[in-house]
């Protein structure tokens, strides 16, 4: 597959988006062929984007083809879990020089993939082009073409330098990669009326088993990963499922569409995220696949898993009712983790709506009502000033955005690809009011909010002038003593300051000379 300008363009105004598929004329296609502005790929570049489409192919090798940073800086970023092989966990690079750049990298990266191929024996290996071969001009589908006859294993090629534009369109190179030299070239031993493929869910956590689990249980036949904890193999027989089950609403809309064209297979969009949206989720894929017995056993599920789920978050639910979050993600997690808040009884009072489709835009404006202030874009200090003005209690948000918060005094929660706890399904409900409970309710936010030993000090040695001075003419020590009740009564324990309070004090120096001990 060719970078080309054509390519780019038909990548950039996918058809199936929801900013083109409710428009016409002049308007179509317009937000989508706009030019990349700079900083677009600061989020991640399209090399990352490809990555992380296809790297959760756990018994594949991944080779990026350029210099060494490239793989470095981008790997193991995202907590995508195997149940099986842990190939996809090493980091393969050519590790391109100067010399590289002057007389062309092709035959390093040819030794190279034969070396992987003698030392590891992958099921299949993906080649990634970053900026530097492409700029060079190094034909990476001729070298992985000659490759993939030396060791009779598919050597897959991937469009993927970052100058091309941001990590979602990387995304849908990976996807075009599956499409062109993956999926339909391999047949499944049988196939089942109720066959279906997962696209875009990666398994971050561990997320997806609690998921697989539900569908076993209705007899729901999980045929392809595309990409979670998937085998090259699998993905191969994507093409023989009834139905793909879109998770995130960007990533890999190219990959459904184009396969719902070729091979005639629906897709729906779906979240795992919350009590309504995974009930949602269960009854829509029961009504797609068309099985009367199936939406019986469906709805009988959803009730033994409601049921039980009520039991467990009740304790939760008692003492996060009323908290009021500002949530700071992207994509799909910008809609539906407001709809696992609001069951869990939280007002989320402000959320980012960066890499979401209209679509996206509409169901939040939903979700959290006029009120509700949507943010496209956000830095630390809007962050902070925003949960002041909304007097909220906790930032819910990515990685990055985790010392901005801590350091403010804010309870932080990580919502994004770096977490380590799974929040998808019914059990991950449990999972994260846990978290949210425990970020929340946590003993170290009333240490830490408290006036520092040298502010009481100060303050205490304030009132003490004042008294003696209000005393003074009534005897050698009368200012003293007067202002020294004989009993003075214990004062009530006082509350801790608010997130408000906190982000008003964040700013005052520590003194250099305060200890641990002291405090």
């Amino acid at each position: 597959m060719k970078i080309t300008q054509g390519k780019i363009n038909e990548l950039l105004s996918e058809t199936g988006c929801e900013h083109n598929s409710q428009k016409h004329g002049e308007k179509k296609n317009k937000s989508c062929t706009q030019q990349a502005q700079p900083g677009a790929a600061q989020g991640g570049c399209a090399f990352d984007g490809a990555m992380i489409a296809l790297v959760p192919i756990t018994d594949a090798a991944h080779l990026v083809h350029g210099p060494i940073a490239c793989a470095g800086n981008s790997w193991g970023s995202r907590g995508s879990l195997s149940s099986g092989p842990q190939l996809y966990k090493m980091g393969f690079t050519t590790d391109l020089s100067e010399n590289d750049v002057i007389f062309g990298g092709e035959k390093k990266l040819y030794k190279a993939i034969l070396e992987l191929q003698q030392r590891y024996n992958p099921t299949a290996i993906f080649v990634y082009t970053t900026c530097v071969p492409a700029l060079t001009g190094d034909d990476i589908d001729a070298v992985c073409k000659a490759a993939a006859e030396k060791t009779g294993k598919p050597v897959v090629p991937v469009v993927s330098p970052g100058f091309i534009g941001s990590k979602n369109l990387g995304n849908r190179f990976g996807g075009e990669a599956l499409l062109e030299y993956v999926v339909g070239t391999r047949e499944p031993e049988y196939t089942t009326p109720l066959d279906i493929n997962l696209i875009g869910e990666y398994n971050i956590a561990g997320e997806m088993w609690p998921v697989l689990k539900l569908f076993e249980k209705l007899g729901i036949r999980v045929l392809s990963k595309i990409t979670g904890d998937a085998r090259y193999e699998e993905v191969c027989h994507a093409h023989r499922a009834k139905l793909n089950v879109m998770i995130c609403s960007k990533a890999l809309l190219n990959m459904a569409r184009k396969m719902e064209e070729r091979y005639g297979i629906p897709y729906i969009e779906e979240s795992f995220y919350g009590v309504d949206d995974m009930n949602r989720c269960l009854r829509n894929v029961a009504e797609k696949l068309g099985d009367e017995d199936l939406k019986q056993r469906t709805e009988k599920l959803i009730a033994e898993e409601t049921a039980a789920l009520d039991l467990a978050l009740a304790p939760y639910r008692a003492r996060l009712k009323g908290k009021r979050v500002v949530l700071y993600t992207g994509g799909v997690k910008s809609w539906s983790i407001i709809s696992a808040a609001k069951d869990l009884g939280i007002e989320v009072v402000a959320t980012s709506t960066r890499k979401s489709t209209e679509e996206d835009k509409a169901r939040i404006r939903k979700l959290i009502g006029n009120d509700g202030i949507m943010m496209e874009k956000g830095n630390a200090k809007e962050l902070l000033k925003l949960v002041k003005d909304t007097k909220a209690d906790m930032l819910i948000a990515g990685g990055r955005n985790q010392y901005t918060a801590l350091k403010a005094r804010i309870p932080f929660l990580d919502i994004n690809q770096e977490r380590h706890h799974p929040y998808a399904a019914y059990v991950g409900m449990v999972e994260m009011a846990r978290e949210l409970y425990e970020a929340l309710y946590s003993p170290v936010w009333e240490q830490i909010r408290k006036p520092a030993p040298w502010e009481v000090q100060e303050q205490g040695a304030g009132s003490r002038g004042q008294g003696a001075g209000g005393q003074g003419g009534q005897g050698g020590q009368g200012g003293i003593s007067s202002a020294s009740p004989a009993c003075p009564a214990s004062p009530a324990p006082p509350s801790p300051p608010s997130c408000t309070d906190a982000i008003n004090r964040v700013s005052t120096p520590l003194s250099p000379s305060a200890s641990l001990e002291d405090s």
